[in-house]
């Protein structure tokens, strides 16, 4: 992390989300007809990955970027710049009602294929509270971005008229000396 890059918030996620991941995966293996036979040992290993699962979620706001990092198994880290983030949406289903979760999609631009997010953040404490944080920063680092590169291309522009301007005169003074 830069000297320029700070944290500005970091996400913290409802315990609840072990219980929801536990009672999902059971619903998913009951659907299978070969899952309800891997029950017993869903319940077993389950707990225990989802526990460590739990552990390594985190996600945090910096003054540049979004990061989130997740996984027991495969290890995931995403970084995502904010000025590159399109969209961040709210999803409740009514499992994720009944545990009261909710699920935080963020889309950036040129992203995933059509409808789906970049990063899914499940269970966040104070989901809109982050997600007004995030837009807020995004804004910040867009607004900045664009104005910086507004007054470089005005000045550049200024000195290269100018420049036409000076020509212009003394291609004038030629044509017409006086």
């Amino acid at each position: 992390m830069t000297a320029e890059t700070k944290i500005v918030q970091k996400a913290e996620f409802n315990s609840r989300i072990k219980r929801y991941l536990l009672i999902y995966g059971m619903l998913i293996s009951i659907i299978t007809i070969v899952g309800i036979v891997l029950l017993p040992i869903y319940f077993i290993v389950a707990p225990i990955l989802i526990s460590k699962y739990f552990d390594r979620l985190s996600a945090e706001l910096t003054t540049r970027a979004l990061r989130f990092e997740k996984g027991v198994l495969f290890h995931v880290e995403r970084t995502i710049p904010l000025d590159k983030i399109q969209d961040l949406t709210f999803k409740e289903g009514p499992l994720l009602k009944f545990f009261g979760l909710s699920i935080l999609k963020v889309e950036t631009a040129g992203g995933s294929g059509q409808g789906q997010a970049d990063l899914t953040l499940i269970g966040i404490k104070d989901a809109s509270d982050f997600r007004s944080q995030v837009l807020e920063q995004r804004d910040k680092v867009t607004d900045n971005k664009y104005s910086s590169s507004t007054s470089e291309t005005d000045e550049s522009t200024l000195a290269v008229l100018k420049e036409i301007r000076d020509l212009l005169q003394s291609i004038d003074q030629k044509i017409d000396p006086k």
